[in-house]
């Protein structure tokens, strides 16, 4: 899964921690 040339997040990293963040502010907030 893990490329060594690539720095950061691949698109797909970031699209699943944006959702999971979605998901327990929209737990929290309420």
């Amino acid at each position: 899964m893990h490329t060594p040339n690539k720095k950061g997040f691949t698109l797909v990293e970031i699209m699943i921690v944006v959702v999971i963040i979605g998901l327990l502010a929209a737990m929290a907030i309420p």
